[in-house]
């Protein structure tokens, strides 16, 4: 799971879906409950969906991962990389970064 995935977890923008709370509760080595120990009753009464259970399906759908999440260009970790390596005063040692991580890239 990305960071992001979770970031968006944290702010409300992705649902998650049950299994995924599942494995989650799993690792933490908490019940599924734990998670909802703390709703009182004002949240449970403005959650209340007027669905049917083909609808109730989709509401619980993780949202498909953007392209752009997908392309490692636009990740966090490419643009650290990138802003470490311009950061590196002397251009020799530029290129021999650059040479260390190529032949690391070979070796795989």
């Amino acid at each position: 799971m990305t960071f992001q995935q979770i970031q968006k977890y944290e702010r409300g923008s992705n649902r998650i879906s049950a299994s995924r709370l599942y494995d989650i509760s799993k690792v933490l080595g908490v019940p599924v409950s734990f998670f909802f120990e703390d709703i009182g009753q004002d949240i449970i009464d403005s959650r209340k969906l007027k669905v049917s259970p083909a609808d109730s399906v989709a509401l619980l759908e993780e949202a498909p991962v953007p392209a752009y999440e997908r392309d490692p260009f636009q990740k966090s970790e490419t643009l650290e990389l990138i802003r470490a390596y311009w950061r590196l005063q002397n251009s020799a040692v530029r290129q021999n970064a650059l040479a260390l991580l190529k032949s690391l890239t070979s070796r795989e």
